[in-house]
């Protein structure tokens, strides 16, 4: 699923061909890429058509592009396989097309925003915005915790937060409602980084560790945001269709069996919530 820096790099790629743009005509496909639309795609075609862009924004693994009005937003969650392309408003159709928006920008012209999801687990919908401090974001994103990178983040609250879990930190730091943006790839990598056993309780974490945790994710994120994200195969792409190569930065996730980069010892793989968590059984000691 795409985390933190793959829905960053999209929203990055998006923001100069939408902010300021007119949306023209809106064609939906497959209804099942409106599942946070629940009134259908004709609604969704005529709240977005003949407005203005005028923003795109993020938080965690959302992202949205306000309209004009500022009471509503074209919000996405991109899923396990969703991607927004930016193709030729005439362009061939894409294998798993669901949705198109064209638009017309007053300098780069006609293009159109391209919703491909071959899982269909993604959505796109209009939503409404809703007051958050000083700024506002869409009502389907107001239970969303900060991500680590957002200037606003409250780095004593997240402490406060962890005091308060006897859960393990990384099942914690899946927890949208205390951090959001961090996955499972970016949970493994930062974990790897502090030497912290991902089964260790969050309680059990000094003020320190948790700095030093903080300082980690937010050091994993922004090399990922540099090198494009993780692609593991197509499913993750950028607005152009190319895939990020942080997988080959990888020191924990996927590399079971693997020498540790950093002692040597092989990485080890142990299951986790459906899932697997990956570390150094001597880098990160269990507690």
């Amino acid at each position: 699923m795409p985390e933190l820096p793959e829905v960053e790099v999209v929203r990055a790629g998006l923001a100069p061909a939408a902010i300021g743009s007119l949306v023209t005509a809106v064609s939906v496909f497959d209804e099942r890429a409106l599942t946070r639309h629940p009134l259908g795609a004709l609604d969704f075609a005529s709240r977005l058509e003949n407005r203005t862009i005028t923003g795109a924004e993020r938080r965690g693994k959302f992202l949205w592009l306000p309209l004009e009005g500022g009471e509503e937003a074209l919000i996405a969650h991109l899923g396990m396989s969703g991607q927004m392309l930016l193709r030729a408003p005439d362009a061939v159709a894409e294998r798993h097309e669901r949705i198109r928006i064209h638009l017309e920008h007053p300098t780069h012209g006609e293009l159109a925003v391209v919703f491909s999801d071959q899982r269909t687990f993604g959505s796109l919908a209009v939503d409404r915005l809703v007051s958050d401090g000083p700024s506002s974001i869409p009502s389907q994103v107001a239970h969303i915790a900060r991500d680590p990178i957002d200037p606003a983040f409250d780095d004593a609250g997240f402490r406060l937060a962890l005091a308060k879990r006897g859960s393990a930190i990384k099942r914690v730091l899946l927890d949208q409602g205390v951090i959001s943006g961090v996955g499972n790839i970016y949970a493994d990598e930062s974990l790897w980084a502090a030497r912290i056993h991902p089964e260790t309780p969050a309680s059990a974490l000094s003020t320190q560790a948790v700095r030093r945790l903080l300082t980690e994710i937010r050091s994993v994120l922004a090399k990922a945001l540099a090198e494009g994200g993780t692609s593991f195969d197509a499913q993750y792409v950028n607005v152009n269709g190319q895939a990020g190569y942080f997988a080959h930065s990888l020191n924990a996730y996927g590399r079971h069996g693997e020498p540790c980069s950093r002692c040597g010892r092989s990485i080890v793989r142990a299951a986790f919530m459906n899932r697997s968590s990956h570390y150094c059984p001597r880098c990160q000691r269990r507690p």
